[in-house]
């Protein structure tokens, strides 16, 4: 065997798959520079493809139900919300202190789309992330304590660098649901950072958590180092309701 086809062995044997896919055509085009560039040019490229895996993998595991950007937010039709703000969000600066996003307003005015924008900025900056509708995590959480798995289930939870949780208040919980809510933002208090949007203001949560005491200690853990964004204003769906509404021609 030459030192050539030992040399593509090994790369195998490595798990070098990038490098070993481009190497014959490279050494072909590229004899006039050195071993070190060489090395430096093949190991950059099998970093980038591996790069691009791992985010691609991130973005799978994250659930996100769709992608948005803050470039696609119409901020002109939300004039109210501070833009510089939400820019300054997406630096991801909040994430180094573990702070705490709440996201409140009617439905339809943007509260997904820029939890959304901002989890997609964590995922490409290698943090991993999980979005979440409140219901379904909580009857999770229900299902793992009647299955004696509820630690490890806590556990994955509050691993996730960003955690989304949807829709907060769109359903009631049950006191054993909320009770378990609060175990897991208690878990991550302080040392995760956790996304919520919601159309309830924190002064009903007790409506929907059905219990004052547990609401106050849930809402102690996570206003507290956190940023509350209000949104107030009109409905995005509804304007697309009515464009296209006024689009469609009437029937004669």
């Amino acid at each position: 065997m030459t030192t050539y086809h030992q040399l593509l062995n090994q790369l195998d044997h490595l798990k070098l798959d990038r490098v070993r896919q481009l190497l014959p055509e490279f050494l072909d085009e590229h004899a006039d520079i050195s071993l070190v560039e060489g090395l430096h040019e093949l190991l950059s490229e099998e970093l980038r493809e591996r790069e691009a895996l791992l985010q691609e993998r991130r973005l799978k595991k994250a659930h996100l139900p769709y992608e948005k950007r803050v470039m696609d937010f119409d901020f002109q039709f939300q004039p109210k919300i501070n833009k510089a703000e939400i820019l300054d969000l997406h630096t991801l600066r909040f994430l180094d202190k573990h702070e705490n996003l709440l996201f409140i307003g009617n439905s339809g005015v943007g509260k997904t789309h820029l939890a959304i924008s901002i989890t997609l900025e964590a995922l490409e900056n290698g943090y991993s992330s999980y979005f979440c509708m409140s219901t379904e995590l909580v009857d999770r959480l229900l299902r793992a304590n009647q299955k004696g798995t509820l630690e490890r289930v806590l556990k994955q939870y509050a691993n996730y660098d960003v955690l989304v949780i949807d829709e907060v208040g769109y359903l009631p919980f049950s006191r054993d649901g909320a009770s378990l809510l609060f175990q897991l933002i208690n878990m991550r208090y302080e040392k995760k950072s956790t996304l919520i949007t919601t159309n309830i203001p924190l002064s009903q949560w007790s409506e929907f958590l059905q219990d004052k005491k547990l609401t106050n200690a849930l809402l102690d853990r996570l206003v507290h180092h956190s940023k509350v964004i209000s949104i107030t204003g009109k409905s995005y769906r509804m304007k697309d309701y009515s464009e296209k509404k006024t689009k469609t021609p009437k029937s004669k």
